[in-house]
C-alpha cells in the first residue's frame, strides 16, 4: 500500500483546509510517534488537529483520495502501540475535539468528543452528583479508552468502556459520518454497531463522539490495604470477596516487588509483601458492612494489617501510589525500559496463573512487578530489561509469550485490557483462530482500501 500523491502535495491541501492545524514539523512527529509503550517511535508524515466531526470527515476524505493512511490520536497513553503510524500518515490528534456536548443528568448519560479525557470529564461533572467511574489509570482520551476497550481499576463494580459506551457517532473510510445507536437504555435494532467499534482500535473508522453511561457519585467511600505472605493467598482472598457479592467498586493486587517500587517511589511503608487495595461506595452503612466482610475474609486467608483509609486525602495519596505502579516499577531499575503486558482470566484460574507467571520471571532473572484487577481475573506485568542488550529484549519477550500461553490454556484472554496494537497480532490467532478471519472480512467492507490505522490487530500496512 502506497500513497497516490506525495506528503508536500497533501500537506498543502491540508493546510489550504485547516491553517496551522496541519503539521509536519519534526517535533510534532515525532511526539505523535511515540506512547508508554516499549516500542519504537513510527511517527506519522503529517498531523492535523481537527475541531468539528465536519473537518474530520472531511479530512478523511482527502486521505481517501490519496491513499494515505489515517491514524487516531487520543493522548498517547497506549501500551501496544495502537496510534504508532505504522505505515506512516496523517495522524488525527484530537486535542481540540475535547468538549462536553451535552449532559442528561436525568438520563444519566453525557455526550463527549474523544479528545476530552477522563479526569477532565469527571471534573466538568463535578457537581452534578454524577462520575464517569472507568478508570485505566492513566489520565487517558474518551475517545481512546473506546477504542481500547479499555477498564481498568474499578470495572469489578462499574464494568469497561463495553459497557458504558453508549452510542457512537463515527467517521467512515470512505467520509461517511454514522451515529451506532441511540440513547435508549437498551435496544433490539439490528447488529449492535457500537460494540464493534468499541475495542477496534481505529481500524474501522474514526470515532468523532461518545455517549457515555454516568453514575451517582457514592453517598461514601473507604478504601483499605492488607498484606499476605503468599500470592496465593492475596489472590483467594479477593476470589472469596467476589464469590461472597461483596459489591468492593475496586480490589487491587500488587505483588512484593511492585510494593518494593511503590514504597519507593511515593515514600509509604507498607509492607513489601503481596497486597490487596480495596476501596467500597454507598451508603454508610453499607460501606461499613463490605469493609467488615471483606476484612473477615482476609483474616481467614492469613492477611495482616487491615488498614483503613476513610479521609479523601489518605484515599487519594493510596491511590495515586497505584495509578503511578509503571514511573515505580521503573525505578526499580533506573534506566531500564519496561515490556509491559497484560492477561485476564477466569478468576478461579487467576492464582494458579499469577504464581506460574511469577516464578517463570524470576527463575529467568528478570525484575518484573505484577500489578492486578484481580476481581476481574486481570493481571499485568511489567518486566524490566536494559534495551541496549538484545538479549534481554528476547527474553522478555519469551516472557511475555509463556504468559500469554499459559493463559489462553486456562481459556482465558491474550489482553484483558491493553489491545491488540502490534504487538499481539500473533496471539489473536493463537486465541480465536477463525474468528480473526471474520474480523478481517469486517475490515475489509468498511475500510477496502486498508487506510484505517493499517498495522494493527492484523499483521498488514507495515512501514518497510
Amino acid at each position: 500500500m502506497g500513497p497516490r500523491v506525495n506528503t508536500s502535495t497533501l500537506a498543502e491541501r491540508l493546510t489550504g483546509m485547516i491553517g496551522p492545524r496541519a503539521s509536519v514539523a519534526r517535533g510534532v512527529l515525532d511526539q505523535h510517534g511515540q506512547s508508554e509503550s516499549h516500542y519504537r517511535n513510527l511517527p506519522p508524515d503529517i498531523v492535523v488537529f481537527p475541531e468539528t466531526t465536519q473537518e474530520v470527515a472531511e479530512i478523511v476524505k482527502l486521505c481517501a483520495d490519496a491513499g494515505m493512511p489515517i491514524v487516531p490520536f487520543g493522548a498517547g497513553t497506549s501500551l501496544e502501540g495502537n496510534a504508532a503510524a505504522v505505515a506512516g500518515g496523517v495522524c488525527f490528534d484530537f486535542a481540540r475535539m475535547n468538549k462536553v456536548l451535552n449532559l442528561h443528568d436525568s438520563d444519566m448519560d453525557v455526550v463527549v468528543q474523544p479528545g476530552i479525557t477522563r479526569k477532565q470529564l469527571n471534573a466538568e461533572l463535578r457537581g452534578t452528583g454524577l462520575f464517569f467511574p472507568i478508570d485505566p489509570g492513566a489520565d487517558a482520551s474518551i475517545g481512546g479508552m473506546a477504542s481500547t476497550r479499555a477498564s481498568g481499576t474499578m470495572a469489578v463494580r462499574y464494568g469497561t468502556m463495553k459497557d458504558n459506551v453508549m452510542a457512537l457517532e463515527v467517521v467512515l473510510a470512505d467520509g461517511r459520518v454514522i451515529r451506532t445507536a441511540r440513547r435508549a437504555r437498551k435496544s433490539a435494532a439490528g447488529y449492535d454497531l457500537t460494540r464493534m467499534f468499541v475495542g477496534a482500535e481505529g481500524t474501522l473508522g474514526v470515532i468523532t463522539e461518545i455517549t457515555l453511561k454516568v453514575h451517582p457519585v457514592p453517598q461514601a467511600i473507604s478504601a483499605a490495604v492488607c498484606s499476605f505472605d503468599t500470592l496465593h493467598n492475596a489472590v483467594d482472598t479477593a476470589i472469596s470477596v467476589i464469590q461472597s457479592a461483596i459489591p468492593v467498586a475496586r480490589i487491587e493486587l500488587l505483588d512484593d516487588v511492585m510494593m518494593r517500587g511503590i514504597n519507593a517511589y511515593a515514600k509509604l511503608g507498607y509492607r513489601e509483601a503481596p497486597t490487596l487495595f480495596f476501596e467500597f461506595h454507598g451508603s454508610e452503612s453499607s460501606v461499613a458492612e463490605q469493609a467488615e466482610a471483606a476484612q473477615a475474609i482476609a483474616a481467614d486467608h492469613g492477611g495482616h494489617g487491615f488498614a483503613w483509609a476513610k479521609a479523601p486525602e489518605d484515599r487519594s495519596r493510596l491511590w495515586h501510589a497505584r495509578d503511578n505502579t509503571l514511573y515505580a516499577g521503573l525505578g526499580l531499575r533506573p534506566g531500564a525500559r519496561a515490556v509491559i503486558t497484560d492477561v485476564c482470566v477466569p478468576i478461579s484460574r487467576l492464582a494458579e496463573c499469577l504464581t506460574e507467571t511469577r516464578r517463570d520471571a524470576d527463575q529467568h532473572g528478570f525484575t518484573a512487578p505484577i500489578v492486578g484487577h484481580v476481581g476481574d481475573g486481570n493481571f499485568h506485568m511489567l518486566i524490566l530489561i536494559d534495551p541496549a542488550r538484545p538479549e534481554e529484549t528476547e527474553g522478555a519477550k519469551a516472557l511475555q509469550a509463556r504468559m500469554v500461553a499459559r493463559a489462553i490454556a486456562m481459556d482465558g484472554t491474550c489482553t484483558g485490557e491493553h489491545g491488540i496494537g502490534i504487538g499481539k497480532i500473533d496471539y489473536l490467532t493463537d486465541e480465536l483462530g477463525e474468528a480473526v478471519d471474520v474480523m478481517r472480512s469486517i475490515k475489509m467492507a468498511l475500510d477496502p482500501d486498508g487506510l484505517m490505522n493499517p498495522g494493527k490487530i492484523f499483521a498488514s500496512g507495515a512501514r518497510a
